[in-house]
This record gives structure tokens, sequence and C-alpha cells, in this order.
């Protein structure tokens, strides 16, 4: 085994671990602690900390510490998480909410950052084109972290209500810190750009990378993410598998979403580099499309139990695009700027959750649905209209503040043409 596909798989089984336990505390949170909102008001927490985090923290901690020390010190505020809840009170769940919410998105992005290098050097090194050797880490790797979903949900079926084993968490800090190799953005370094920059310029890179006019138009991607996810974790599961059939079979529904997501996401990452990235999202977006007009249409019976499981087996199917393109995709145009791309990913994906959350308790589902439709079908537009400026600008500087006056005459050009019909 090379030495690449080997740290690939340190990263992959780390994040297993740590969120096989993790997973199984949040979806526990709300019937745990109950009393008085505690366990709803933690979760707010949580989601609070990691959009303040996802606006500075993740360039300057991948730039101090490195990849492996920022996913190791993110992944200590998972396990802080997880001794709150051995002693659950306002006292322990509220302060170590906050610390998970601030460790997540530098830690999500660290890993991001880390694979997308690990990728496009190991390209280098065999031959063979950067994307592809990057689709296909991200790939293996939600296979991996994916398949959590199934374990932490067969655990919780089995076991339902008594809260998860955390030894889980303390074993992935321990398998990041002894078997992951340290990595350089050799790249860069070749380039020169590995220079010392200050302190506050490292701080603001997420927003400064907003002066790529390709950034902006993308930024619908993780938001629509978070968003679907949120809807399925939430609003299907309750509306739909649970006033149905009964909260006893949610756990296996969303295991059939979890392998789904698990297997096809190892597909995409091979076959992308034959079909490209396009025909998947196309391919994810008429998946989700189908589903929503489903579900708007469908009216749930005790005797369609196929069917609860047909539709989160599909979500799954789509939410593997999402899931592997759109982390590739970011890594691939923004290759400079990889630290800062990731940060901003993190921020508009955990929007898309607070989003999701923050209506669910006061629209009907055929209005949630509708908002999906509508965010999907923007989303689809501005993908395109990116697609189209990279088609005629194949090779360009992507350090942020970079992007010229020919790229906005070419977006330009294609929001004209998207008006008039291509």
């Amino acid at each position: 085994m090379d030495r690449s596909l080997r740290n690939v798989l340190v990263v992959s089984f780390g994040f297993l671990l740590l969120f096989t336990a993790y997973g199984g505390l949040q979806s526990l949170q709300s019937s745990l602690y109950s009393e008085e909102g505690l366990g709803v008001t933690a979760l707010s927490t949580l989601y609070g900390g990691m959009l303040l985090s996802s606006m500075f923290l993740p360039p300057l901690l991948i730039e101090r510490l490195g990849c492996k020390g920022t996913i190791i010190l993110s992944m200590c505020g998972y396990v802080a998480f997880s001794v709150g809840n051995f002693f659950a009170s306002w006292y322990t769940l509220i302060p170590t909410s906050i610390l998970l919410g601030l460790g997540a998105a530098p830690l999500w992005s660290a890993q991001c950052t880390y694979l997308t290098i690990t990728g496009n050097t190991h390209a280098e090194k065999v031959g063979k084109r950067g994307k592809d050797m990057v689709n296909q880490y991200f790939g293996i790797f939600f296979l991996i972290f994916q398949s959590s979903g199934v374990w932490g949900n067969l655990i919780s079926s089995l076991v339902f209500g008594q809260t998860p084993s955390q030894g889980s968490g303390v074993l992935a800090v321990l398998m990041i810190a002894a078997f992951l190799q340290p990595i350089r953005d050799v790249q860069r370094e070749s380039e020169g750009e590995k220079k010392s920059v200050p302190f506050w310029s490292t701080l603001l890179s997420t927003f400064k990378l907003y002066r790529d006019k390709r950034l902006c138009l993308l930024i619908l991607l993780p938001l629509y993410s978070g968003l679907q996810q949120g809807f399925l974790s939430s609003e299907y599961t309750r509306s739909y598998v649970t006033c149905t059939l009964g909260i006893q079979f949610v756990g296996y529904v969303m295991i059939c979403f979890s392998a789904t997501d698990a297997l096809c996401s190892v597909l995409y990452g091979k076959v992308s580099q034959y079909t490209g990235r396009a025909v998947l999202y196309v391919l994810g977006a008429v998946t989700h499309v189908s589903c929503m007009i489903a579900l708007l249409l469908w009216r749930p019976r005790a005797d369609h139990l196929a069917v609860f499981f047909v539709f989160s087996g599909l979500w799954g199917v789509a939410d593997a695009v999402w899931q592997t393109q759109n982390n590739a995709l970011y890594g691939v145009l923004f290759e400079k700027s990889k630290e800062a791309a990731f940060a901003n990913y993190r921020l508009w994906e955990a929007l898309g959750f607070v989003i999701a959350f923050g209506y669910s308790t006061f629209l009907c589902v055929h209005v949630k649905l509708y908002i999906l439709l509508g965010v999907l079908s923007l989303t689809m537009v501005a993908y395109g209209l990116v697609e189209c400026v990279e088609s005629k600008n194949p090779i360009r500087p992507h350090a942020p503040g970079q992007a010229n006056q020919a790229e906005d005459e070419e977006i330009q050009k294609c929001e004209s043409s998207e008006v008039r019909g291509g």
C-alpha cells in the first residue's frame, strides 16, 4: 500500500471512530435532555459556535498547526462534548457544545485540505490528473465515513434509549496522533508562495476569498447540502417515518440512507474521471427533484414499508454527489486558497443546517419541500455558470483577489446565455 493511500485510510477511520460516537449523541440530545430545553439549546449553541469558527479559525489554525495538528486539536473538542454528556447539566453541556462548535469547522477544513494536498501530490508522482486523484480520495473517505451512520444507527436501534459509549472518540484522537503523517503543501512551496503571512491577513482570508466571483456563485452548493441533510434527518424521519411506522423504524431507514451514501461515494470517486463532475451533479439534482416531487404527491401508509427505504436510499444516492463532488470541486478550483475555501464551505453548510432546524417547527412539510426545490434550482444555475467560466478559462491563478475583469466578462456572458436559454 502506498503512503498516500495509507494516510487517507488513517484519516477516514479516525473520522469513522469519532463520528460513530458523536452521531449517536447528537441524535439523542433533544430526547435525552428535554428538561427545560437543554438538549435543543446545546445543539443550537453547537451550530452557533460552528458558524463563528468558520469565519475565522480554520485558515489560522491550519497555518499555525498544520493539518494534522488542527485535526487532533479539533477532535479533542468532540471528546470534551462526550465527557460533558456523562455529567449532563447546563454547566457541562453548554461549554462543551461551544468547544465542539469551535472545533468542527477547523476539523473539516483541515481534513479536506489534507486530502486535497495528498491527492495532488500523489497525482504528480504517478502522472495522473490531480482532480481525478482528489475525487478518488474523497470517495474513499466518504465510503468509510458515511458508514458511521450505519453503525451508529444500528447501535441506537438495537439498544434504543441508552446513551452510546464514548470510548471510540478517544481512540480516534490516538489513531490520528500516532499514525497520520504530517503533510506539506509541496506545490505551493515549489512556487515560492510558502512565506510568512501576517496574522490579520490569515484571520480574514475567509472573507478575502469572496473577491473571487466563482466562490460567490458556489456558496449555494454547501447551503443546499446543509438544507437537504437537515430535511432528511428532521422532517423525513419525523413527518413520514415516525408518524406512519413509529420511531423504532427511524434507525433502520437511516441505515439504508448511510449505506447507499457510502457505496455511491466511492463509486463517484472512481467514475468521475470518465464522466466528469457535471454529469454527476445532474444525476444528484434529478434524483433529489424526483424524490421531492414524489414526496409531495405521496400519502404514506404503514403497508408502504418498502417505499420508506426507497426514498432514504435514493436520498443517499444524491447526497453522495454533494459530499464527494462539492469538496473535490472546492479543492480543485481554489487550489491556492484551500484553507479559506473549505472554511467558507463549512460556513455555508452550517448555515444550511441552522436554517433547516430553525424553520422546522413552524413551516409545513410541503412548504419545506418547495423551498428545497427552489434552492436546488438556483444552485444548479449558479453551478452551471461556474462550469461555463471554467470551460473558457481552464488555466488561471486561483489565489484570492486574482479574479480579473476577463473573468467577470465571462460570467456576464454565461448569465446572458442562460437568460436567452443557452
